[in-house]
């Protein structure tokens, strides 16, 4: 991966704390990792089979999340040329390059988040 080709650019450029606020701003959005997840544990997918993999999200939700994620340079959209046309979604190099990140908040969700019907409507363990 190229540096100079891959970086994207950010609003807070030189602050000590901007890599980590403009990557939170980058993928900080609810269904954003879940869809970055989704792909990277299945690879490229469909909308309906990406839609089926996210689970409970809206169509036009995950239309508007696919659109930001391609903008930002995270997935790709292919046209597959089958009968009927379809369109499939995959993750960029630099989408790809996430994978370290988005693993570590899945590991430390599992340490330190209960089901909220757990313990009185409280997500977090202490």
């Amino acid at each position: 991966m190229s540096e100079s080709t891959e970086q994207l650019e950010v609003w807070c450029a030189g602050k000590d704390w901007c890599p980590v606020t403009a990557t939170a701003t980058l993928i900080g959005k609810k269904w954003h990792t879940v869809v970055l997840h989704r792909l990277l544990d299945n690879g490229p997918l469909g909308f309906n089979a990406l839609k089926e993999e996210v689970g409970g999200i809206s169509s036009k939700v995950l239309s508007d999340v696919l659109e930001d994620l391609e903008q930002k340079q995270l997935i790709n959209r292919e046209i597959v040329n089958e009968k009927p046309v379809r369109v499939e979604y995959s993750l960029t190099d630099l989408g790809k390059s996430l994978e370290s990140v988005i693993l570590e908040m899945a590991d430390w969700g599992q340490k330190h988040l209960m089901p909220a019907e757990t313990k009185d409507n409280s997500i977090t363990s202490v």
